[in-house]
């Protein structure tokens, strides 16, 4: 056998026994139950120290794995496999699924100032972190993106009259901003027990939203500023089903057809112009940031860091956007490190800007794989609440039907965490092919960003090791 060949086999067979030893020692750990806390976290049965080790080192192992993919031709198939899903030629559904969607909203409004004040009878705060968040938004990467045809205030926009005015240059910083707000009011406000408030917000949220699409013109606000939209758009890439919101021009083909077009998951984050400038990437990684901060603010470990400065005098309201924007300021330093890093690595003379926009995408990949981990078991417990309630919105249920979900599924986080690394390394590894004309300058290109991503992955297994404390959280 040939040297080089043995080597390649010996390290591929070592990978492999890699991640066999984390399928064998991953152990059970339900996640993090989102605004109603449904659930609780259990701690895991191994060592932390080695259940993190064992994840960072099943995704370096990965990247082992997809190193030895370097056949262009291979590469490319993968990424031009295709297949058509037949779509009635016809704009009916399109403008049900609108009106649905008015109609939804308008029944949030009424029935959380006119239903019960309690969070798991009231069909609005169900409908919204349940239906909504949790189930809803799932579908967004794991079907396809459809809420450029649901979203109600887009709807209700076209309905309004329309000043046209330019937006100012600020790219998507008004969109970062509104994310960054929006995870701070649902995990400092008591959204979940507080059916008014959370109309409040709701209805809040609208009139901002309405109000820049009537005086920037609907397109210019959903597409460049609404933050709910933007999150939606962005799912939509790593989905298997494009829409012509997330098409890549392989896909626009098939879609000038009449169809759906149908290809492998993660395949739209590979677009090019998926990414214009930094403002951008800020925004893919204050998703990512989102939802670790969210499951950080309900360990144990965030109560014990934050009770002293509380009890010194720091108002609670004060220290979790404090903490907000300091994480997402830290996750964002570390990637646009690694992506100056990334030009000596790769021995290339593209900026470090345009490396930190191609390379950003994936971790879309990651932050969809972290949102499944966090709502997929909430999801399904709270389920039968929601279609009890839904049933007599205006009265609480005399039971809380919640479904008790099997032992085994609780392994489910940490198989959503890993499936979503390993999807971002693979799309990394497929960028770098397209990028540089190398194999061993794109392989070479990526060892910031796979850095990265072990440290991204070590962090969120360690909150998902924790175990889970309900709001109030300090």
């Amino acid at each position: 056998m040939d040297p080089y060949q043995g080597r390649r086999s010996r390290r591929l067979l070592t990978a492999l026994g890699t991640l066999l030893g984390l399928v064998v020692i991953a152990v059970p750990v339900a996640a993090h139950g989102g605004s109603l806390g449904a659930e609780a976290r259990e701690t895991v049965t191994v060592p932390t120290w080695l259940f993190l080790l064992t994840g960072g080192a099943a995704v370096g192992a990965s990247f082992l794995l997809a190193s030895f993919a370097t056949d262009r031709r291979l590469i490319d198939g993968i990424h031009g496999w295709r297949r058509s899903i037949p779509v009635p030629r016809s704009n009916i559904p399109v403008a049900i699924i609108r009106v649905a969607g008015v109609l939804g909203l308008a029944g949030i409004v009424a029935i959380g100032y006119l239903g019960p004040d309690q969070g798991l009878g009231n069909l609005a705060v169900l409908a919204v972190w349940v239906g909504w968040w949790a189930g809803y938004t799932a579908t967004a990467y794991l079907l396809g993106e459809s809420w450029h045809v649901l979203n109600p205030w887009r709807t209700i926009s076209c309905w309004l009259p329309s000043l046209d005015r330019d937006l100012p240059a600020v790219g998507a910083w008004p969109s970062v901003v509104g994310l960054l707000a929006l995870i701070w009011i649902e995990v400092v406000s008591p959204l979940a027990d507080a059916p008014a408030l959370l109309t409040a917000v709701v209805l809040g949220y609208s009139a901002v939203t309405l109000a820049g699409a009537v005086v920037f013109g609907a397109d210019t606000w959903f597409e460049r500023v609404d933050p709910v939209s933007r999150v939606f758009h962005y799912y939509g890439h790593v989905a298997p089903i494009a829409s012509a919101a997330t098409a890549t021009d392989a896909d626009r083909e098939v879609l000038d057809d009449g169809q759906l077009p149908l290809r492998g998951p993660g395949v739209g984050l590979t677009r090019p112009d998926l990414l214009d400038d930094a403002s951008e990437v800020a925004f893919v990684v204050a998703l990512l940031w989102a939802t670790t901060y969210d499951g950080f603010v309900a360990t144990p470990a965030w109560r014990t860091m934050a009770r002293p400065l509380v009890e010194a005098g720091v108002p609670a309201h004060l220290l979790y956007p404090l903490v907000l924007a300091a994480g997402f300021v830290l996750f964002l330093a570390v990637y646009r490190l690694a992506s100056r890093y990334a030009r000596p690595t790769g021995e290339t003379h593209l900026s470090a800007d345009v490396l930190s926009r191609r390379f950003a995408p994936p971790l879309l990949a990651i932050a969809a794989g972290y949102h499944l981990a966090h709502y997929l078991g909430y999801f399904l417990s709270l389920v039968p609440v929601l279609l009890t309630v839904l049933g007599s919105p205006l009265s609480p249920p005399v039971t809380v039907p919640v479904f008790s979900l099997p032992g085994w599924f609780t392994g489910v986080p940490v198989a959503s965490i890993l499936v979503g690394h390993l999807l971002a390394i693979w799309i990394a590894h497929a960028t770098a092919f397209e990028l540089f004309p190398g194999r061993l300058q794109a392989i070479r290109s990526q060892y910031p960003f796979i850095a990265v991503m072990v440290l991204y992955t070590m962090t969120s297994l360690w909150i998902v090791t924790q175990p889970s404390i309900q709001p109030p959280f300090l």
